[in-house]
């Protein structure tokens, strides 16, 4: 039988995945899924010592970073690419205690890490909750007669985390007038105008905007006017 080609050496074991069927050359027996090479002869890997170790596919860093660790003893396992002309890792061969004992670490890094998330939502949610309350405030105090369930449900929609609206802009964040008054305003021309009839009619978003104008300004005109001013008109 022809020797294989041994794999470039690094620090530590090496166990090879053959692409031919092989037989190990002390015990006979064969053809080995995983095998050693010692001067490019095949052996098992009982008669190499190393068959109470378990394979850990490559894919998980810390896992097999902690595997092999926990361990005394473990090893690299490679495969020959032909297209490539070379050797390349598939994981590594670890005490089977060891790479317990790491899925547990793992596992309760997961835990943790789960619980930090839940965290993190739980006080993105009441950031969201207080901003929205504060962006309902200020269009209240642009537009003193908008019903407050309806500035409410503006700030809401405006101040959705991540929808790139503009409550969520650096000047919808700092409440500025503009940015504010462009919510209220989207709002207007979405639910109190035909404009999305008009845009699903094939309308361009310009000429659909011009003509809605004057309803949009007129909403808005009427929801600035201070409850006195309203009263006496």
């Amino acid at each position: 039988m022809a020797p294989i080609a041994d794999p470039p050496h690094r620090n530590g074991l090496l166990v090879v995945q053959p692409l031919k069927k092989r037989r190990c050359v002390e015990c006979r027996s064969g053809p080995l899924a995983l095998l050693v090479l010692e001067e490019g002869a095949p052996r098992c890997l009982d008669c190499a010592d190393l068959g109470h170790l378990v394979f850990l596919p490559r894919g998980d860093t810390a896992l097999t970073r902690r595997s092999r660790e926990g361990g005394a003893l473990s090893a690299v396992v490679v495969r020959f690419n032909r297209r490539r002309g070379r050797y390349e890792r598939q994981g590594v061969m670890v005490e089977e205690a060891a790479l317990a004992l790491a899925e547990e670490r793992c596992l309760a890094d997961a835990e943790a890490r789960r619980r930090r998330r839940a965290r993190d939502a739980r006080r993105r949610e009441a950031e969201d909750v207080r901003f929205t309350d504060v962006f309902a405030r200020e269009i209240r105090r642009l537009f003193p007669r908008c019903p407050d369930d309806r500035a409410r449900a503006i700030a809401t929609h405006a101040s959705v985390r991540g929808s790139g609206r503009v409550g969520r802009s650096s000047a919808g964040r700092a409440l500025s007038e503009a940015a504010v008054t462009a919510a209220v305003r989207a709002s207007v021309r979405h639910t109190e105008t035909p404009y999305d009839q008009l845009l699903m009619s094939g309308v361009p978003r310009h000429e659909a905007r011009r003509r809605i104008a004057a309803d949009v300004d007129t909403r808005l005109l009427e929801w600035r006017e201070h409850e006195e001013v309203g009263a006496r008109a």
